[in-house]
Order: C-alpha cells, then structure tokens, then sequence
C-alpha cells in the first residue's frame, strides 16, 4: 500500500498499555504502512475538558493540533480520544476562526484503528489467529459518538481459531467515563459490577474491546471479583498469529 499514517497512542497506552500501541504498529505495518510516531505528542485533552477545564484542554488541543499538522492520516488505538479529537475539538475553539479551520482539516484524518482498518485500509481479515473464546465490549464514545459497532467484530469474525460470544445486554457502560470513575467511584463501581455479570454470562475467557481506559476498569472490577477472565485490546487481537 505504501502508504504513511501518523500514531497517535493516548496517555493511557502510553502510560499503563505501551503493548497496545506497539501491536496497532505491527497490524499496521504487516498491512504494508509505514508508521510515523511524532515523538511530541502528549494528550488529546479530554480529561480537562471532561472535568470542565477548557481553557487547560485548549492548551492541550493546541499542541496537538500543531503535533500533528503535518500528518496525512492519523490512527488512534482508542475511541474516546478519537471522539475527543473529532467531536469536541470544535467545542473548544469556537470563537477562535483560524483554528478551527485547523480542527475541521484534522477531523478527517483522524481514525479509530478499527475503523481505519475496515474502512480506509479496506481489510476485515489481517491475517489474525488466536484460539479462544472472546466478547465484544462496546465502549461509549466509540459507540455513541463514533457509531462504531460493526467493524470491530467483522475484524474478530476473521480472526481464526477464535469465537465471538456476545453479552447480553452488549452496549451497556462499564463505568469508567474519564473522570467520572474518580468523581463517582460508587455508582461507577456498580456499573462495572453490571458489566461483569453480563461477561460472566457468555463463558468467555477474554473481554476484547476499543478502549484502554475501558478495559481497566473492567480488569479492575474482574480482578476484585477473583475472576479468572483476561481483557485484551483489539489491536493485541488482531497481532496474534
């Protein structure tokens, strides 16, 4: 394909999931992309912004937005920060004209991996084989923002030797919500504790899902539950051979 596409791994890849954003490269790369990592970059800003701090989460968007300028295409291993990124950037700089020109022209190049995957890359079968019994965590920005639902499993679809266990119910929230879990440990505490009965029912011995921030709090909630169940991005997934 020849083709170049920036990275862009999140604070929590970078911070507590530096596997993730190394297994995105290798899926990237096997498909034939080259891969540029600018090595400034920090955080998308979302945090401050959830917390109500905008003009911290200016700053913060600022330096991405000039990080990440010259990229052609860049992929996120997270929809949370790609909905950041693509729906709330403009939020921000409305009263602001030459940057926001600058937010719309990186809005459509920034891509949650999944749906890069499928949707610009044009693959649903990279050539994955991982032998197990896995469900589907559907994340909320990803979801409800990004409206990404079909893609991750078409890609789990096509990972050999692997079977795909939906939860019922599938798109409920695990609790986490940025700061939410720090401001609301107990309502997000009982979330999580919803979310792991719903994967306990499908007999699965690994929760997949889009987002870092996701699945630990979902580990942290099948951790205390003493289960014996493991959480994996789809990036991790799709690496396996």
């Amino acid at each position: 394909m020849g083709n170049r596409v920036s990275l862009f791994v999140t604070c929590m890849v970078d911070q507590l999931f530096p596997k993730v954003g190394m297994a995105m490269a290798d899926v990237l790369e096997r498909l034939g992309y080259g891969i540029d990592f600018p090595e400034e970059q920090t955080c998308c800003g979302q945090p401050a912004y959830n917390s109500g701090y905008r003009a911290e989460a200016r700053t913060v968007a600022r330096h991405f937005l000039k990080t990440f300028e010259a990229s052609q295409t860049i992929v996120v291993p997270s929809g949370s920060c790609t909905a950041m990124v693509t729906h709330h950037f403009k939020e921000l700089f409305q009263k602001e004209p030459e940057t926001l020109a600058l937010v719309h022209a990186m809005e459509k190049k920034v891509y949650e991996f999944a749906t890069f995957l499928t949707d610009v890359a044009g693959v649903e079968d990279v050539g994955a084989r991982m032998e197990d019994v896995v469900t589907f965590h559907d994340g909320c920005h990803a979801l409800r923002e990004l409206g990404i639902q079909s893609a991750p499993r078409r890609l789990l679809a096509h990972v050999k030797g692997l079977e795909l266990r939906e939860m019922i119910p599938a798109e409920e929230c695990c609790g986490f919500g940025g700061t939410f879990a720090v401001k609301f440990a107990e309502l997000s505490g009982a979330m999580a504790r919803t979310k792991i009965e719903a994967i306990v029912g499908t007999g699965a011995h690994t929760v997949v899902s889009l987002d870092p921030s996701c699945l630990m709090q979902i580990q942290g909630a099948l951790s205390r539950a003493g289960l014996n169940v493991r959480t994996m991005h789809l990036a991790e997934v799709l690496a396996s051979r």
